[in-house]
């Protein structure tokens, strides 16, 4: 037995000497992390650690109500060398960068709508893209009807800010010229069924299309096609056969979703705690949102090989929530299906049937 007491008195007593050691040079361990951290990450982008090929980026997967996971709505694509964001919801831009996403060649935004969570987080976007690509023209940003007054609301609210950067940097850096967008409405025909290519050109076709939101009109989706590859996006919509249609075979279907039965639960809280404008708003809501099992059902109809959720309804800071959240949609499609996170990569390479995910925060 002397040999065991020797032995803990040893590990004890090295515990101790390690905990006196950190204490002692804490700060110096501190400096040798930040500087490691600072020349991993200074200069990285992340498209150049990716194959050719179709990637999104999900900087936002939730939605108004606070989520310690997910930012507003907000998905970076990158198809081959070309860099586009869909929806800018507030935070997204932040998740980005940590993603080391290459902001600075970002080509265009496209949103899906006009509601705030969808775009709230603009005007950020567009000054970071401004600065870090050093732009000489202001960012296209293309979304329905009413896009305009949007773009234009946000350079007006960035202006004095914009002025600020460009004395302090330098035009070289911040030019003048190229601060702020430039709002682009999408058109799309009249009438069920409504889509239309806006894009095609270098090997990358994108195709808007109209979704169920009512009262909100018009709001979009978007299909991705590169080498072979795709992505869908839902934006908010219910149920649609439009969209079914427009996501035939698609690889990787982005589907927004709120779960009734969760989101009663917290109805019923609201009403029973006097808050009756939060119930009234969670009772709303219900009429224009995708359920999961709507969602999956889409997907298997359009034959998509995997689905994602994003734009979660209600917030779900836990991962033990995630399974009872696919619950039921598991019973309607049978493909891969995954209650997406800020920070997820999904890579889809070109001349391959993978699909690829991993964490953009690392």
């Amino acid at each position: 037995m002397k040999w065991v007491k020797r032995s803990l008195i040893a590990i004890v007593s090295l515990a101790v000497a390690a905990l006196i050691g950190f204490q002692v040079f804490k700060n110096q361990i501190a400096e040798v992390a930040f500087r490691k951290a600072i020349e991993a990450n200074v200069g990285r982008d992340a498209s150049t650690e990716l194959p050719d090929g179709l990637h999104v980026f999900v900087c936002g997967a939730g939605t108004p109500l606070p989520d310690p996971l997910r930012a507003g709505p907000c998905l970076g694509v990158i198809a081959g060398d070309r860099t586009f964001i869909f929806d800018a919801g507030s935070g997204g831009t932040r998740n980005l960068t940590r993603m080391r996403f290459p902001l600075g060649r970002t080509e265009r935004v496209y949103l899906t709508h006009l509601h705030s969570d969808h775009m709230d987080g603009l005007g950020e976007l567009l000054m970071q893209v401004w600065v870090n690509g050093q732009r000489a023209e202001p960012l296209p940003v293309s979304g329905p009807r009413g896009v305009g007054e949007v773009v234009d609301g946000f350079n007006a609210a960035y202006r004095i800010d914009g002025t600020f950067r460009t004395a302090h940097h330098g035009a070289d850096i911040a030019n003048p010229a190229g601060r702020g967008g430039v709002g682009e409405t999408i058109t799309l025909p009249a009438g069920p069924g409504s889509r239309a290519v806006i894009l095609d050109d270098r090997g990358l076709k994108i195709t808007a299309f109209s979704v169920s939101h009512a009262p909100v009109e018009p709001a979009f989706g978007y299909r991705l096609d590169y080498k072979a590859r795709s992505v869908v996006i839902s934006g908010d919509t219910i149920y649609d056969p439009n969209l079914i249609a427009v996501a035939q075979g698609v690889d990787v279907l982005f589907h927004e979703a709120l779960d009734p039965e969760m989101v009663g639960v917290m109805h019923n809280t609201a009403a029973a705690k006097g808050a009756d404008h939060l119930a009234k708003i969670l009772d709303d809501i219900l009429s224009y949102h995708a359920t999961p099992v709507d969602a999956a059902q889409s997907a298997s109809e359009s034959g998509a090989r995997e689905l994602v959720f994003y734009h979660t309804i209600p917030p779900l800071p836990s991962h033990l929530l995630n399974g009872y959240y696919v619950r039921d949609a598991k019973k309607a499609f049978d493909g891969e299906i995954t209650v997406s996170e800020d920070g997820m990569i999904f890579s889809l390479p070109a001349g391959s049937d993978a699909i690829n995910r991993h964490d953009g925060f690392k």
